[in-house]
C-alpha cells in the first residue's frame, strides 16, 4: 500500500460508485491504473467486499451503541442479539469491541435489558444514537433496487434493471435519491491487519457545543487525513483517520482534543470490521407487506 492507494481506497470508502475513469481524474492517473490497484487490493484482501451502509433509522429502527471490553465476537453477538439484530461489531486493539445493535421499540427497557445481559463483558458505555434529521420517504421502488444493491452496489445500471425487471430510467433515479439520503452510503469492508505502512484508526469525539459547527472546525484542521467523512450521532462526531506511524496517530488525536467544543476524544484501533443486512433484509420484507406506499421516518 501507497499513498495512491489510500487515496483510492478513501474514495470508494465514501462513494464506490464512483467510476474508475471520475477517481483517476481527481488523482491524476488513468482509470487503467486505478482498476488495478483496485483488483490488486481485492487480491490481497484489503477490500473484503463492496457494501451499502444503511443507517438504521433511514429504515424506522433505533440505534443502540456498546463498548465493552473482550473480544468474543460469537458471546458479545449472542448477547446483543436478544435485545436487537446486529448493525456492525469492530474488535479494536486494546481488547475492546465497539458494536450498534438496530432496535424496533422500546429503547429504554432495551438499554436496561442490555446492560443486565452483557454481564461476561465489561460494559464501558451504552448509549442510543440520536437520529440526525433523516427523512428517507422511500417507496416499494426503491426498496426493491436497494435490495439489489445489497447484492452489489457497483452493479451497473443496466445489470439492476434486468435483475429488477425495470426501465434503466427508474433505476438511475432511484440511484440518485438514495446517494442523496445521509443515512445511506455506498461503501467497501476493508481489513485494517492487511494494511501495511499505514494505521487505519477511528476518534470517538464528545462534543459539548454546536454540532455543525464543531465538524467545520474539525474538518478544517483533519480532512487531509481522513479515511472517511466523519460519522454524527447524537452528541458525539466519529473521525475516521488513517496515519503512517503511531506517533501522528497520537499527536492527531491530542490535536482533536483542542478543538473548541469538544469535550473528549477517544482513540480506537480497529482489528476488524463486520457489517451485517439481516435487519435489512427484515425491514424491506416487512415494508413489503404494508399496504402503505412510502417508508418515511423522520424525528428532528
Amino acid at each position: 500500500m501507497d499513498s495512491l492507494d489510500m487515496k483510492i481506497l478513501s474514495r470508494l470508502l465514501n462513494n464506490c460508485r464512483e467510476s474508475d475513469r471520475q477517481i483517476g481524474i481527481e488523482l491524476g492517473i488513468s482509470g487503467g491504473a486505478v482498476r488495478a490497484r483496485i483488483k490488486k487490493m481485492q487480491e490481497q484482501k484489503i477490500i473484503e467486499e463492496f457494501f451499502i451502509k444503511v443507517e438504521p433509522p433511514v429504515l424506522g429502527y433505533g440505534v443502540l451503541y456498546f463498548v465493552v471490553t473482550g473480544e468474543n465476537m460469537n458471546e458479545i453477538l449472542e448477547q446483543a442479539s436478544l435485545v436487537g439484530e446486529p448493525y456492525f461489531v469492530v474488535p479494536c486493539i486494546g481488547g475492546i469491541t465497539v458494536c450498534g445493535i438496530s432496535v424496533k421499540d422500546n429503547m429504554e427497557q432495551k438499554i436496561e435489558l442490555a446492560k443486565k445481559l452483557m454481564k461476561d463483558v465489561r460494559v464501558l458505555s451504552i448509549f442510543e444514537a440520536e437520529n440526525p434529521g433523516f427523512n428517507s420517504n422511500l417507496t416499494k421502488t426503491d426498496l426493491e433496487i436497494l435490495e439489489e444493491l445489497i447484492k452489489d452496489p457497483r452493479q451497473k445500471i443496466e445489470q439492476i434493471a434486468k435483475n429488477a425487471n425495470m426501465s434503466t430510467k427508474t433505476i438511475t433515479r432511484c440511484i440518485e435519491k438514495l446517494h442523496e439520503n445521509e443515512g445511506i452510503q455506498f461503501t467497501l469492508v476493508y481489513d485494517p491487519r492487511k494494511i501495511i505502512d499505514f494505521i487505519p484508526h477511528a476518534v470517538l469525539t464528545w462534543i459539548d457545543g454546536d454540532l455543525k459547527e464543531t465538524l467545520e472546525s474539525l474538518n478544517n484542521s483533519f480532512s487531509e487525513s481522513y479515511l472517511q467523512i466523519p460519522f454524527i450521532a447524537k452528541n458525539q462526531i466519529v473521525l475516521f483517520m488513517y496515519s503512517d506511524n503511531i506517533f501522528k496517530m497520537d499527536e492527531l488525536t491530542q490535536k482533536v482534543r483542542t478543538i473548541k467544543n469538544v469535550k473528549s476524544a477517544d482513540l480506537f484501533i480497529p482489528k476488524k470490521i463486520s457489517f451485517y443486512t439481516k435487519w435489512i433484509e427484515k425491514a424491506i420484507t416487512d415494508f413489503k407487506k404494508s399496504p402503505k406506499l412510502h417508508l418515511t421516518y423522520q424525528t428532528n
